[in-house]
């Protein structure tokens, strides 16, 4: 009864020990996901800012190239402008000119207002000058008006684009400070960025190393073993031929074939739990019998089952399993032809029919999983 209580004990603790396993493996999972989609929404934020950034420096380009447009406009209209004050100037000087002329005359003509009674013809002549010399004063003198509406017109103008000059010249600097102030920002994105993907790989590298502790352990078991004992370079485990250790259709050992039997064992499981690089990550020893497919798939997995037990329970009355308490690692079970060896496709029936016996790591499933989820890139 307490034997049965104590493997009910036994059963509980591995299924809570494979539910807090599970449980960590799902946790790790989110975190590589929330991880993954972190980098996936930085690298987007990061591609619509160099985008805008472009935007933004397009838009300033256009607006210099068109201040400098008005600066060339601004010089053209304020040359011409010059231009016209210097005619204005020399026009001036003509009028000045002639309005004293005409007063000189007018003195002459007061003076020799007898003459001018005997004088009519030359008179009208000069009556007719003084008109037309009126008419072109009066013609100046509006031509004047015009030219100072106009220059006041151009100095108004002139001012409504020095405002904008200016207005665009304020509001490119602060679309540059803004530009410089995203730039920065975006550096410091790129920095957390590359930063966090440090971390990734130096986690990832972490992890590979502790998924390949099963490579390290078949390697040292490799070399503790020698030429002695061939064993699967794939999963390490030590393959006897079903034909040597019992008979056709039996699950009864040999006699024979024991002492082979207990020397392939002592080599095999020795070298697991005395060597101090593999000890610490053994859980169990298993040991698999396998059929042919000849028969039913029911009659087969009771054969294999009973000659994995007749194979157990004769290797636990050894000393060397005493000694080394194999006990709690030992189980067995029975695989019947599930895992027949194929040779191109063909079954191998001979090799088929084999008791292997294997190790298992500690958390191997949670190491092969969190392998499987690294490599899935």
């Amino acid at each position: 009864m307490f034997a049965k209580e104590k493997k009910e004990d036994e059963s509980n603790f591995w299924i809570s020990y494979a539910d807090l396993m599970a449980g960590l493996l799902f946790v790790f999972i989110l975190l590589i996901g929330a991880i993954v989609s972190k980098s996936i929404i930085l690298k987007s934020d990061l591609h619509e800012q160099e985008q805008r950034l472009l935007s933004a420096q397009k838009d300033l380009t256009g607006k210099e190239s068109k201040l400098n447009q008005l600066n060339m406009m601004l010089r053209e209209k304020i040359d011409h402008i010059k231009q016209q004050d210097a005619n204005l100037s020399s026009k001036e000087k003509a009028l000045s000119q002639k309005n004293h002329q005409l007063a000189l005359k007018k003195e002459k003509i007061r003076k020799l207002n007898k003459l001018l009674l005997e004088a009519n013809t030359q008179r009208d002549k000069l009556s007719g000058k003084v008109v037309l010399v009126q008419n072109l004063l009066d013609k100046a003198k509006i031509e004047k008006k015009k030219s100072e509406k106009e220059l006041e017109d151009y100095r108004g103008k002139i001012v409504i684009l020095s405002n904008q000059l200016t207005d665009a010249n304020k509001s490119a600097v602060l679309k540059e400070k803004e530009m410089l102030r995203l730039l920065n920002a975006l550096d410091e994105k790129e920095t957390n960025y590359n930063k966090i993907v440090q971390n990734l790989q130096e986690q990832k590298a972490k992890i590979k190393s502790l998924t390949g502790i099963k490579v390290k352990v078949i390697a040292a078991l490799k070399k503790e073993l020698g030429d002695q004992i061939s064993i699967d370079p794939q999963n390490g485990s030590l393959r006897l031929s079903s034909n040597i250790l019992f008979d056709k259709g039996s699950a009864e050992l040999k006699e024979a074939s024991k002492s082979k039997l207990k020397e392939a064992f002592e080599e095999y499981i020795g070298a697991l739990v005395t060597n101090p690089t593999i000890k610490p990550h053994l859980d169990k020893i298993i040991i698999e019998g396998h059929t042919d497919s000849d028969g039913g798939y029911l009659y087969n997995l009771d054969l294999s089952q009973r000659r994995a037990f007749a194979v157990m329970n004769y290797l636990l009355t050894l000393d060397f399993a005493e000694k080394y308490n194999i006990k709690p690692l030992i189980t067995a079970s029975g695989r019947s032809y599930l895992d027949a060896i194929k040779v191109n496709g063909i079954e191998d029936k001979d090799a088929s029919r084999r008791i292997e016996i294997k190790f298992r790591l500690k958390n191997e499933d949670a190491m092969h999983e969190i392998e499987r989820v690294l490599d899935a890139e």
